[in-house]
């Protein structure tokens, strides 16, 4: 089966479930893990703002998108020629059907389930002793955090941070005055690339806060990704509990 992705999280998970070059034939130009693998895979734009005329001429047996990452209309655009699956994960549960799903689809499903057992041993394993309220930003000018239904609000619970935004929701805009009841901010790596100045910048107005840069994939890039993550979050975890001392 041919397929291309509109994901980036979900390229990786395809790669990582053993798909080869020769099954995933488009990709999107934030799709770059594996990075020795993808590079030979064609690119046919950003994930939002695909290139129509270049997946129709790959002539893919099956599209994935995701309903987050992807424009509505250009996904629609493309379900009257091919066959196109919108995924949908705001939970670590809707992560453990999507790669059930992929493993059923492209049967691989020993290797979907491997991943699958693997991310909640990640998330057991890594957990504070008490909740940390936590501010999480992904974008400045304006500061944007998150709220409840996200992906990246469920990991942060799972390992014992408490979101102070978790009564808004998708990505409300803030002030940085509404940050005054973090006791730790995290600066994500992405989609924004929050930088060390900007824990600086921060620091100015929140010179006994515990500001840190954090790897947005380790958070927000679902399917296999967070199975890889187990290092990280237990260096990460450990900063908070020197803090906490």
């Amino acid at each position: 089966m041919k397929v291309v992705s509109l994901v980036p999280s979900i390229t990786e998970a395809l790669f990582d479930l053993g798909l080869t070059e020769n099954e995933v034939i488009g990709r999107t130009k934030f799709c770059i893990h594996p990075e020795n693998t993808v590079k030979n895979v064609p690119v046919i734009g950003g994930t939002k703002n695909i290139n129509i005329d270049k997946i129709k001429a790959l002539q893919p047996d099956l599209i994935l998108a995701n309903k987050e990452e992807n424009i509505k209309e250009q996904v629609e655009a493309l379900m009257g020629d091919f066959k196109v699956t919108v995924t949908n994960v705001e939970t670590v549960e809707d992560n453990y059907y999507l790669l059930k799903t992929l493993g059923n689809l492209f049967n691989k499903e020993e290797r979907a389930q491997q991943f699958n057992l693997k991310i909640y041993e990640v998330l057991e394993l890594a957990k504070l002793d008490s909740p940390v309220k936590a501010a999480y930003l992904i974008w400045k000018n304006p500061y944007m955090t998150i709220g409840s239904d996200t992906f990246i609000h469920r990991i942060l619970s799972e390992i014992g941070f408490e979101n102070i935004f978790k009564n808004r929701t998708r990505y409300p805009e803030i002030e940085i005055e509404d940050l005054a009841e973090a006791e730790v901010i995290m600066l994500s790596s992405e989609p924004f690339p929050f930088k060390e100045k900007h824990i600086e910048e921060m620091k100015a107005f929140y010179h006994d806060k515990k500001i840190m840069i954090v790897d947005g994939e380790a958070f927000s890039w679902y399917g296999t990704h967070i199975a890889k993550c187990g290092d990280y979050f237990k260096e990460l975890l450990a900063e908070i509990h020197a803090m906490q001392r």
